[in-house]
C-alpha cells in the first residue's frame, strides 16, 4: 500500500512534465505549420512534408503515452491490507477501506498477501514505451542535426564545447541521453513483467527487484521528460537548409508527381516510371538536375508539355490538406 503510494505521487509528477512537453510540441506544430522540409524513408529523401507534421506526429505519440501511463498509474494506485493471505482473517474489511479513503487510493477487490504485480509491471511497461517514444523523437533531432542535413539542431550555449578535441563540433549529447534513458526503462519492464508470477499467495522473488526498477524507473522518466523538455525549449530551425536539401540533384523528390502524369498520359506506368527513373539516376551523378534532365528528354517532353513538367515540381501540392491533418490533431 506504501508503494501504490509512492508510485501514484510519482505519477503526478511525470504528468506535469509530459503537459509541458506536449504544450511546447504544440506551439511548434502551429509556427511550423506549413513549413516545407523533405520527408524520408529508409534514410532517404522521399517527397516534401512540413515539419509542423512531423510535430504534429510527435504531439500525438505523446499524447497517447500520457494517457496511456495515466492509466497504468489509476490502476497501480489501490491499497490492501488484508492479512497474510488476503481473507481479511485477523482485520475488519472496513479498516482496509478507511486507510485507503485516507491515503487516497481505490481498495483492490481482492489480494493476496501482496496487491497483484500485473498492475506494477503494467506502470512499469507504460513508463516504457512512453520514453521509447521520447528516445524516438530525440533519434529524429540526432539526425536532423547532422552536419550533411543541419535542419534542426539541439541548441547550443554560448560558450560550450561540443567536443574538448575539435573546437568545431556540435554534438546533440542530449538527445543521445534520452537514448540511455529510454534502453534502462525498457530492461525494468522486462524485470517488472517477470515479477508477475509469484507463487501461490506470496514468494519475495520480486521484492529486491522492485527495490530497484520502480523507483529508478520513475526517477529515469522524469529526469528524461526534463531533459525533452529542455531540448524543445532550444531547438535551433534552419528553414534555409530544409528548401536547400529538398531541391538538392534539382528536385529529384518531386518524381512521383511527374510519373503520375506521364502514366495519365500514356496509360502505362511502367514505361512512365523508367523515362523517370532513368533521369532521376542520372541527377544522382551531379552535374544536371533532375528538372533540367527531364526538360531535355524528348521521350517525356513528347508527351508532357513545360508546363505540364513545371506544374509537377510545385511544392504547394503536397500541402493541400495539411490544414485538414492539423484540424483533426489540434481542432484547427
Amino acid at each position: 500500500t506504501a508503494l501504490s503510494l509512492q508510485m501514484k505521487k510519482a505519477a503526478v509528477l511525470i504528468d506535469k512534465k509530459l503537459v509541458s512537453a506536449l504544450s511546447k510540441i504544440k506551439k511548434l506544430a502551429l509556427k511550423y505549420k506549413m513549413t516545407p522540409i523533405i520527408g524520408r524513408t529508409h534514410g532517404v529523401a522521399a517527397e516534401p512534408t512540413t515539419l509542423g507534421l512531423k510535430f504534429a506526429v510527435w504531439y500525438t505519440e505523446l499524447e497517447r503515452g500520457k494517457e496511456r501511463f495515466k492509466t497504468a498509474a489509476e490502476r497501480a494506485a489501490v491499497g490492501a491490507i488484508s492479512g497474510a493471505v488476503g481473507n481479511f482473517a485477523n482485520i475488519d474489511p472496513r479498516i482496509e477501506a478507511r486507510v485507503c479513503k485516507l491515503l487516497g487510493l481505490k481498495v483492490d477487490k481482492v489480494s493476496t498477501q501482496v496487491i497483484q504485480r500485473d498492475r506494477h509491471a503494467e506502470y512499469v511497461t507504460s513508463l516504457a514505451i512512453l520514453m521509447s517514444s521520447v528516445e524516438k523523437f530525440g533519434i529524429e533531432i540526432r539526425n536532423l542535426h547532422r552536419t550533411e542535413i543541419s535542419e534542426v539542431m539541439e541548441g547550443f550555449a554560448k560558450g560550450q564545447k561540443g567536443s574538448s578535441a575539435m573546437p568545431h563540433k556540435k554534438n546533440p549529447i542530449t538527445s543521445e541521453r534520452l537514448s540511455g534513458i529510454a534502453r534502462l526503462i525498457r530492461g525494468y519492464s522486462t524485470t517488472a513483467m517477470e515479477n508477475i508470477p509469484l507463487w501461490h499467495e506470496r514468494d519475495i522473488a520480486h521484492s529486491s527487484a522492485e527495490r530497484v526498477i520502480l523507483p529508478d524507473s520513475a526517477i529515469l522518466a522524469d529526469y528524461g521528460l526534463k531533459l525533452f523538455n529542455d531540448i524543445l525549449g532550444r531547438l535551433t530551425i534552419n528553414p534555409k537548409r530544409m528548401l536547400d536539401n529538398i531541391n538538392i540533384y534539382g528536385g529529384i523528390v518531386f518524381s512521383q508527381r511527374l510519373l503520375l502524369k506521364l502514366t495519365r498520359a500514356i496509360g502505362d506506368r511502367d514505361k512512365a516510371y523508367r523515362m523517370v527513373q532513368r533521369n532521376a539516376m542520372k541527377a544522382y551523378q551531379g552535374g544536371t538536375g533532375f528538372k533540367e534532365l527531364v526538360k531535355k528528354d524528348k521521350d517525356i517532353t513528347g508527351i508532357l508539355s513545360d508546363a505540364e513538367i513545371d506544374e509537377s515540381f510545385e511544392m504547394d501540392y503536397y500541402f493541400k490538406n495539411v490544414g485538414k491533418i492539423f484540424k483533426r490533431v489540434f481542432g484547427k
